[in-house]
C-alpha cells in the first residue's frame, strides 16, 4: 500500500463519518459544520484527481457558502433556540 492508498483511505473514512453526522447531529450548527466538513473532503478529492481548479469551486461554494448559509439561515429562523429551550424544558422534568 503506498502513501496515496493511505490518504485516499482516511480521507474516505472522514467523508463518511462527516455525512452521518450531518444526518444524525440535532443541533444544526453542528450538522452545518459536517457538511462543510464533507465538501472539504471532496475537494481534496479533486486535488487528487489533478483537477484544481474544480477544487478551488468544491472548497469555496461548497464549504465556504453553503456553510455560512446554513448557519445563518438556522439562526435566522430562530431553530437555534428551539433547540435551547428543548434543552431547558428537559432540565426542569
Amino acid at each position: 500500500m503506498t502513501a496515496l492508498d493511505l490518504v485516499i483511505l482516511a480521507l474516505v473514512a472522514l467523508l463518511i463519518t462527516g455525512a452521518l453526522a450531518a444526518m444524525l447531529l440535532r443541533n444544526l450548527l453542528g450538522a452545518a459544520v459536517a457538511t462543510a466538513l464533507v465538501s472539504l473532503g471532496v475537494s481534496v478529492f479533486f486535488v487528487i484527481l489533478r483537477a484544481p481548479d474544480v477544487a478551488l469551486t468544491e472548497a469555496a461554494v461548497g464549504a465556504g457558502l453553503s456553510g455560512l448559509l446554513l448557519a445563518l439561515a438556522a439562526r435566522r429562523l430562530g431553530l437555534w433556540r428551539i433547540e435551547v429551550q428543548q434543552s431547558e424544558e428537559e432540565r426542569q422534568c
